[in-house]
């Protein structure tokens, strides 16, 4: 008798997305894709599927047919086993809200990626909605892809990471998750905890400060520039070092050893150099990145609330202080006219006010919550 296979749901329809829904379907499984937006998933479902392109593994591509693309959730969420969530984190919440009254005993729900403290945000929100459902939720520290949307129905993967850090909450149904997902996703390992793989975010660090500190130069160039190579200067890669090294405070005061910047560029591209400057001049996968277009990007509208914000109010909340990142997230707030300390991921919003780090510590490994 044939083992069935895992039905997955895919929530988004961006460039990710549609990459996974679209791999999944290639590899066999069953796979609903859902869009809060209707026309933007209306081709797909008139087509059946989506057109993948796969850059590193040319033998598994093509018409990549999907069980079911709608806009419904009730409909999306019926038959799922394991829900992965591929929107920008700014929405995490607002998935949640909607998921909330819909789930049920045994869903696994992944953020792909859940930057810093999304399944802690996700699983306060489906606390807060009433949801009894006995749920596994679990986070990915970066995207499995590198991928864009080609089309109305077409997708373009360049390549799949080798190894992405995965945990669950607790961390005690890691193990669990990482099975129901090796079939299909071997790339997945064991995270440790969602501490972990939320304060190892690098885009925290790479991504808004690059962008503030070259804001002239982006609105006058409409980003017509080597974003890494042109926009990391001395000065600029001074204040990621200062945004990093309190980035890996606020991680020690917490028991984590989290992987420096240099560290990072040495393990993930094998580019070296006395200080972060040089790393990123030596990284040639740095090279031929331009710059957003305008400051009306997701480096800052999501990165921002989503990664820096929740770093700092864990640091406050724990005793370290990072003048860096909060002088960032403030010149955000002046240019996009916006309060992200207010819509941001806070320890109120984490659900997380007023633990202890050992009452931290316990929730996310164990569960438990005083």
């Amino acid at each position: 008798m044939t083992e069935q296979k895992t039905r997955y749901t895919v929530i988004g329809a961006g460039h990710g997305g549609k990459a996974m829904a679209a791999h999944l379907a290639l590899m066999d499984f069953p796979v609903t894709l859902y869009n809060r937006t209707d026309a933007h998933v209306a081709t797909i479902r008139a087509r059946g599927g989506i057109q993948l392109a796969f850059d590193d593994r040319p033998t598994l591509e093509g018409f990549a047919p999907l069980e079911l693309v709608t806009s419904d959730i009730e409909k999306a969420t019926a038959t799922a086993q394991v829900i992965m969530v591929v929107v920008p984190a700014s929405a995490h919440r607002d998935v949640a809200c909607t998921i909330a009254p819909r789930l049920r005993d045994g869903q696994i729900i992944v953020l792909n990626p859940g930057r810093t403290c999304g399944a802690i945000e996700f699983a306060h929100v489906l606390r807060s909605h009433g949801c009894t459902a006995d749920v596994t939720i679990a986070e990915a520290e970066t995207l499995l892809y590198a991928c864009r949307s080609e089309g109305p129905a077409q997708a373009r993967v360049f390549r799949v990471k080798d190894a992405v850090p995965l945990a669950a909450l607790p961390a005690t149904r890691t193990p669990e998750a990482l099975s129901a997902l090796a079939p299909a996703f071997p790339q997945f390992i064991d995270g440790e905890n969602v501490l972990h793989t939320s304060l190892d975010n690098m885009g925290a660090i790479f991504h808004p400060a690059l962008v503030l500190l070259n804001a002239g130069r982006i609105e006058s160039t409409q980003g017509d520039y080597q974003f890494y190579i042109d926009g990391v200067t001395p000065s600029v890669a001074r204040v990621l070092e200062a945004m990093d090294r309190e980035r890996v405070t606020v991680a020690a005061a917490l028991g984590i050893r989290a992987v420096t910047a240099k560290e990072w560029l040495q393990k993930a591209y094998d580019a070296s150099g006395s200080n972060l400057n040089e790393a990123i001049h030596n990284n040639p996968g740095y090279y031929g990145i331009k710059a957003p277009a305008s400051l009306e990007n997701r480096y800052i509208f999501e990165d921002v609330p989503m990664s820096l914000v929740p770093i700092a109010a864990l640091g406050r909340q724990y005793g370290v202080q990072v003048p860096a990142m909060d002088a960032i997230v403030r010149l955000a707030c002046i240019v996009h006219r916006t309060d992200y300390w207010r819509t941001g991921r806070t320890v109120d919003k984490l659900g997380v006010e007023g633990l202890s780090i050992g009452e931290l510590t316990a929730y996310v490994n164990e569960g438990r919550l005083p």
